[in-house]
């Protein structure tokens, strides 16, 4: 890592979380499956991640953790996104770095029980 590191990199973009998650996905899809990065939606809204692997579809949301209100954005966007894909399943993934926090791993059902959201802050 200290070999590639470089000053742009002392922040962090939401797209190196999505860099970091793909590296840990592609040897799991491994030529199964793909994955696709920003594809628009049909309402010309662009979605973090999708995969498809092993005949199904994953819908994937990646934020930066900047509290409760922009979870709750993030768990709108990802209800919209599966509305727009005929979805019933997606997953939220943040990335928190405050010293005291929470590692969560929860699903959550919205939408009067018809949207399951499987999320992880790390």
């Amino acid at each position: 890592m200290k070999a590639e590191y470089r000053k742009e990199d002392a922040v962090f973009l939401e797209q190196h979380g999505r860099l970091l998650f793909l590296c840990f996905m592609k040897p799991i899809i491994n030529g199964k499956g793909n994955y696709y990065v920003e594809p628009v939606t049909r309402n010309n809204t662009r979605m973090d991640v999708v995969i498809s692997y092993g005949g199904q579809e994953y819908i994937i949301e990646l934020k930066i953790w900047h509290g409760q209100q922009s979870r709750q954005k993030g768990l709108n966007q990802l209800c919209d996104y599966l509305e727009s894909r005929n979805s019933n399943k997606g997953y939220l993934i943040s990335f928190n770095f405050n010293e005291n926090k929470e590692y969560i791993q929860n699903t959550i059902i919205l939408k009067n029980g018809s949207k399951e959201i499987y999320e992880i802050v790390v």
